[in-house]
């Protein structure tokens, strides 16, 4: 699997302080990114997950993701939030960092469990959770997430 994670798919001080604000705003990116072809469909993909059960993971990060025809590329987009953002944790802590993944439905069964289960490792690596809270640098977070994520 090649990298699922360019530095242009980094935000860094986004504003969202709700989950719809974020899920939002990774839906109108992967669209602007070329991983989607319609925002809408891409929210509502990420928000029908979000319906079974929160993607808060803990120690402040959430793994959104979406299955979806609408989405055209596998790919994973990070978000670090400016503020705390109010979002139902395992551990009841808000998210401050969202890894959000992206999968065509086409994938679901295979990209997209493989992906899932390779970042659900990596938030338990505690030298990557302090690396993505730490540095502002998109290639530097980019080249974390991928080295973990494609092993």
């Amino acid at each position: 699997m090649s990298d699922v994670v360019a530095a242009s798919q980094v935000f860094l001080d986004n504003p969202a302080t709700t989950v719809d604000e974020a899920l939002e705003f990774i839906s109108a990116k992967a669209v602007e990114l070329g991983i989607a072809t319609d925002a809408a469909a891409t929210l509502a993909a990420f928000k029908a997950r979000e319906a079974q059960g929160t993607t808060g993971m803990q120690a402040g990060f959430a793994i959104p993701h979406a299955k979806s025809d609408a989405i055209v590329k596998a790919a994973v987009l990070v978000v670090k939030f400016a503020h705390d953002v109010a979002w139902e944790s395992m551990d009841r802590q808000p998210i401050r960092v969202a890894v959000a993944l992206c999968i065509p439905e086409a994938e679901a069964g295979t990209t997209h469990l493989k992906i899932l289960s390779n970042v659900a490792l990596l938030l338990m690596d505690d030298a990557f959770c302090s690396t993505v809270k730490t540095f502002d640098d998109p290639a530097v977070i980019a080249a974390a997430v991928n080295e973990g994520v494609t092993q």
